[in-house]
């Protein structure tokens, strides 16, 4: 399962490598697992991303799989990987060449999917963390062209390290930015959308974002009052909930356009909502998917 220089790098783990990249890939694992068909996402590589920790992660969904913490972190990686790699193929049959992922994370996008072989996919992530997936991924080619692009959003410049990858941003793209908003503050969020913005016109970001108290379902509140304690004692605190007004008004000022809040009912199919199992959209983030004008 693991690479050969596996061991060089899994010290990291715990330190380096984001718990939430991890939490993500178990979940996606766990969806092929414990959950009855239609699969939202089906994710091969996701256990494989895990190495030698699936078995104990995965564990804790088969065990309690209709735990509301877990059945909601399954939906909510499933539908917006899902939702946004829908949109990507509505992108490629326009023309557009080049995806782009945002903390990519364990995402698989690149190894599994067909979709990978008629687009340039940039994965934008800590340095770290991109070691640690190559090592697991070791032996595994990729679908199509993958660059990553190591970026300390803290220090580096994301356009600079884009277009030193070879990202044309004269040329539209899809962007993908998951799993990350609720991690930053407001000033780090601008930045990114003020880089995003002034890519080609034409270019797509798909991104999601955590709702604020009184935007969320009750089922939301118990996620939130289950969950940000525990992000913030492992050293991932939750920084930013937004509501829709506020995430439209964001984008507005960064040059979008055709800006689209998409809860988790209608982001993908209705007959992906018609389960035997655990699964339910709920109201806990919005995905939202804008135009640069």
């Amino acid at each position: 399962m693991m690479g050969k220089s596996f061991g060089r790098v899994a010290a990291v783990i715990s330190e380096q490598l984001s718990r939430t990249a991890l939490m993500a890939a178990a979940a996606r694992a766990a969806h092929r697992l414990v959950d009855h068909p239609p699969l939202i996402l089906d994710d091969p590589l996701a256990a494989h991303l895990l190495a030698e920790r699936a078995a104990e992660l995965i564990a804790y969904h088969q065990k309690h799989g209709g735990h509301l913490v877990l059945s909601s972190a399954r939906a909510q990686v499933t539908v917006r990987a899902r939702y946004t790699e829908d949109r990507l193929a509505e992108a490629v049959a326009r023309g557009v060449e080049q995806y782009v992922l945002l903390g990519a994370g364990l995402d698989s996008f690149a190894y599994r999917s067909p979709l990978a072989e008629e687009v340039r996919v940039f994965e934008v992530d800590h340095p770290a963390t991109q070691e640690y997936k190559r090592s697991v991924l070791s032996g595994i080619a990729p679908r199509g062209s993958v660059t990553h692009i190591p970026v300390d959003f803290e220090i580096d410049s994301l356009r600079s390290g884009l277009v030193d990858g070879g990202f044309d941003p004269a040329r539209p793209a899809l962007v993908g930015w998951h799993g990350v908003l609720m991690y930053l503050d407001l000033a780090a969020i601008e930045e990114v959308l003020a880089v995003v913005g002034r890519f080609a016109p034409g270019t797509e970001l798909v991104a999601d974002h955590m709702l604020p108290e009184g935007e969320r379902d009750a089922d939301g509140d118990a996620y939130v009052a289950g969950v940000a304690p525990v992000s913030a004692e492992g050293g991932e605190p939750w920084l930013t909930f937004l509501s829709t007004e506020e995430m439209a008004g964001l984008l507005a000022r960064h040059g979008f356009e055709q800006v689209r809040a998409v809860g988790q009912r209608a982001a993908v199919p209705d007959a992906l909502w018609r389960r035997t199992d655990s699964l339910r959209p709920r109201r806990l983030s919005m995905l939202v998917h804008a135009v640069v004008s």
